[in-house]
C-alpha cells in the first residue's frame, strides 16, 4: 500500500488547507444569505450545525478508508477493494464527471463574479459577438473560464507541492477576509433581529422570530447547507502523496470540516443579527449588510475574499480529478497510458492534461445552473457508496474472524445499518 510512483511530499497542514479551500468556497458569501432569507431565517445557524453533523458522518467513512487504503482514487479505490470492479468502474466515471463539472462550475462562478466587478463588460462583449442559441448551453462561450482551468492544469502538472502551495495562499487569504468580516460584524450585531414580531414580517417570509419557517424550514435549510460542505473528499485522493496517509488523511478530513463549520456558523450569526433576515440580498448578503450600516469600504474586501475563495475552491475541484483518472488507468479500466508519471514532476501529467481539457471545455459551453445540478447527482452517489462500503467492510471482517453465531449477528447488524 505504501509503494507509489507519485511523490510523498504533502504534510498534514497541506491537506487541511486543501480541504478547507475546496469546501469553504462561495458558500460563505452566497449560500448563507440565500438560505437565511428563504428557508431558515436566524435558525440557519442550526441548519449549518445539522449539515455539519451529517458531513462529519460522511467524512468519518472517508477517514476510515483513507487510513485502511492509502491510495489515490478516493471513492473509486474504496469501492474497488470492497464491492469489486463493476461498481468501481461506475463510481470512477461518476467521480470524473463530478470533479470536472465541479471545476467548470467554480470557473463559471469565478468569471461571473469578476464580470460584475468590471460592470458586465465581458458578458456584454461575448453575448454580442458569439451568442450560443441552444437552451441547455450557456448564453455565450466563456473563454475566461477556459483560461483559468488551463492555468490551474499547468500548475497541477508542474508538481503536487506547487499546486498545494498555490491553494494554501488563496485559502489563507480567504480565511483572513472572513475573519475580518466576522470581527467587524460583531461590533454592529443586534440580536433583536432574532426576535422580530410576526406583524413586522412581509408576506411570504414566515412568522418572524428565531425560526420563522418552523422546524421544517430549518431542516430544509440544512439540506441546502450540506452543499456548502462538499469538497472535503479531495483529501482522500492524496493517499499516495501524503507523508503519513494513515494518520494525516483522517485527521485532516475531520479538522477541515470543523474549521469550515466554525466559519459558516459565525458568518451566519453575523448576517442574521446585523439585518432582518427578510431584507438580505440572496446573491450578495455580506456586502449588503455592511452597506446597510454605512461600511461601504468592506465591499472591496469581501470581493477580494470571494475571488480568493473561488480560486481555492477551483483548485480543490480539479486537484482530485487527475488522481482518479490515474488510479483507473493503473487498474487498466481506462487507457493505461494515462497512468504514466513524469520522472521530472512526479505527477500524472497526461492524466492531468486530459482532465484539464475536459474540465475546460465543459466550463466553456455549459451553463452554471446545469453544471451544479449534474454535480449534485454524482456527489450523492459517491457518498452513498462509500458509506455502504464501510458497512460491508466491517461485515466481512466479522465473518472472517469469528464463528457462526457471530456471522448471524453481523448479518443482523448490516441489515439494521442499511435500514
Amino acid at each position: 500500500m505504501q509503494k507509489s510512483k507519485l511523490s510523498r511530499v504533502l504534510t498534514q497542514s497541506d491537506l487541511v488547507l486543501l480541504g478547507v479551500g475546496s469546501t469553504l468556497g462561495a458558500g460563505a458569501y452566497v449560500l448563507s444569505g440565500e438560505v437565511a432569507k428563504s428557508k431558515a431565517g436566524p435558525s440557519i445557524i442550526l441548519s449549518f450545525f445539522v449539515a455539519a453533523i451529517v458531513s462529519v458522518l460522511a467524512g468519518l467513512c472517508y477517514a476510515e478508508f483513507g487510513s485502511r487504503v492509502p491510495k489515490a482514487g478516493s471513492a473509486y479505490v474504496y469501492s474497488y477493494v470492497t464491492v469489486g470492479e463493476l461498481i468501481a468502474f461506475i463510481i470512477g466515471w461518476t467521480l470524473v464527471l463530478e470533479y470536472a463539472i465541479g471545476t467548470a462550475s467554480v470557473a463559471r462562478a469565478w468569471t461571473a463574479n469578476f464580470n460584475t466587478l468590471v460592470d458586465n463588460k465581458i458578458s456584454n462583449f461575448l453575448n454580442s459577438t458569439m451568442p450560443i442559441n441552444t437552451y441547455f448551453l450557456a448564453q455565450y462561450p466563456d473563454f475566461f473560464a477556459l483560461s483559468l482551468v488551463a492555468l490551474l492544469t499547468i500548475i497541477l502538472a508542474a508538481g503536487v507541492k506547487q499546486s498545494t502551495v498555490f491553494n494554501s495562499i488563496f485559502t489563507v487569504l480567504n480565511l483572513l477576509v472572513l475573519t475580518y468580516v466576522i470581527i467587524c460584524g460583531f461590533f454592529t450585531v443586534d440580536f433583536k433581529n432574532w426576535s422580530i414580531d410576526k406583524s413586522e414580517v412581509p408576506s411570504g417570509y414566515g412568522d418572524g422570530g428565531f425560526m420563522p419557517y418552523g422546524i421544517s424550514g430549518m431542516l430544509s435549510g440544512a439540506a441546502t447547507c450540506f452543499y456548502g460542505f462538499i469538497g472535503f473528499d479531495c483529501i482522500a485522493t492524496t493517499g499516495e502523496e501524503a507523508k503519513n496517509p494513515q494518520k494525516a488523511i483522517p485527521v485532516s478530513i475531520i479538522l477541515s470540516l470543523f474549521i469550515v463549520f466554525i466559519f459558516y456558523f459565525m458568518i451566519s450569526l453575523v448576517l442574521t443579527s446585523m439585518s432582518p433576515y427578510y431584507l438580505l440580498d440572496d446573491n450578495a448578503a455580506l456586502p449588503f449588510v455592511f452597506e446597510r450600516i454605512g461600511w461601504t469600504i468592506a465591499r472591496y474586501g469581501i470581493a477580494i475574499g470571494s475571488i480568493c475563495a473561488l480560486t481555492a475552491s477551483m483548485v480543490g475541484s480539479i486537484f482530485p480529478l487527475p488522481r482518479v483518472v490515474y488510479a483507473m488507468a493503473e487498474d487498466r479500466i481506462i487507457f493505461s497510458v494515462l497512468s504514466e508519471v513524469s520522472d521530472r514532476f512526479k505527477t500524472p501529467v497526461r492524466a492531468t492534461l486530459v482532465a484539464g481539457l475536459f474540465s475546460g471545455l465543459t466550463a466553456l459551453i455549459f451553463d452554471l445552473t446545469e453544471l451544479v445540478d449534474m454535480m449534485s447527482i454524482g456527489t450523492l452517489l459517491a457518498y452513498s457508496v462509500v458509506a455502504k462500503c464501510v458497512v460491508i467492510l466491517r461485515y466481512r471482517v466479522l465473518t472472517f474472524d469469528t464463528g457462526e453465531s457471530d456471522i448471524i449477528w453481523a448479518d443482523m447488524t448490516v441489515q439494521l445499518a442499511t435500514i
